[in-house]
Parts: structure tokens; sequence; C-alpha cells
């Protein structure tokens, strides 16, 4: 088979793209997301005073909502529809701890669960502090700071 012919059978043969379904199901679980954690950013003001506590307080129950979802098998269903809308919140980051997790957890505690958990999200820490880092240092120097 000569190669003209195979891309033309891979042509021929490739599902059609869904783009604009993908995104608007991205934006809808992102969304939906994005509106429980203001709901319950608001709820958590209520209680709290200060609005640097109410953040703190709202992150952590979103996590913990990640992490029971991924845990129940809910959270990959929600993936499957949403795609990288499940992927940006901070729920999409407690799923892949929690997933790894509980992937490796028959591997015991220290070698498997602790070795193992942030081996997909460990990059993703490591260059978001890298170049936090990085920006702050830049708006230093631009600033005169030092």
């Amino acid at each position: 088979m000569k190669p003209q012919e195979y891309q033309q059978l891979v042509r021929e043969n490739q599902p059609p793209r869904r783009t604009w379904r993908n995104v608007i199901l991205a934006f809808v679980v992102g969304g939906s997301f994005s509106l429980i954690g203001q709901i319950v950013l608001d709820f958590v003001s209520g209680v709290e005073r200060t609005t640097d506590e109410a953040s703190a307080i709202t992150l952590a129950i979103m996590i913990l909502i990640g992490a029971v979802l991924t845990g129940l098998g809910i959270y990959d269903e929600i993936a499957e529809i949403g795609g990288a809308g499940a992927a940006v919140p901070i729920t999409g980051f407690s799923n892949t701890v929690t997933a790894a997790a509980m992937e490796f957890r028959r591997e015991g505690f220290i070698l498997g669960m602790g070795a193992k958990m942030f081996v997909i999200a460990g990059p993703v820490l490591v260059y978001g502090i890298l170049s936090g880092f990085l920006v702050a240092l830049i708006k230093s120097v631009v600033l005169g700071y030092f």
C-alpha cells in the first residue's frame, strides 16, 4: 500500500471531530464546578470573618469533593463528558492525586501511595511554584525592590 493510499484510508475512517460539542461540554462542566465553589465560598463567607480564611476553607472543601467523587468513581464519568472542563479546576488536581493514590495503594503506604501519589501532579506543582517565583522575581526587579 502506498503512503497516499494509506492517508486516504485514514481520512475516510477517521471519526468526525466534535470540537464545538467538546468546547461547550467543557465550559458547562468547568462552570458547574466553579458555580459549586462560589456557592461554597458564599456560604463559608457568612460564617468566617476574613476572606482569606473563607477562601482557604472553600479550597479544602472543593479538594475534598474532588477526592470523594474520584473515590466513588463519579469523577471519571464527569471527566469523560467534560474533558478539560473537569481537569482545570482544583477538583481536577484533587482527582489526579487521589486516583494515583488509589492505583498504587496495594504497593503499600510508603513505596506505593507515598512515592507515586504525585507522579502526575508533581510536575504541575514544580512548574507552578517555579513560574510563580520567576514572575515575582521579575516584578521585584521591575519595581525596583532589588
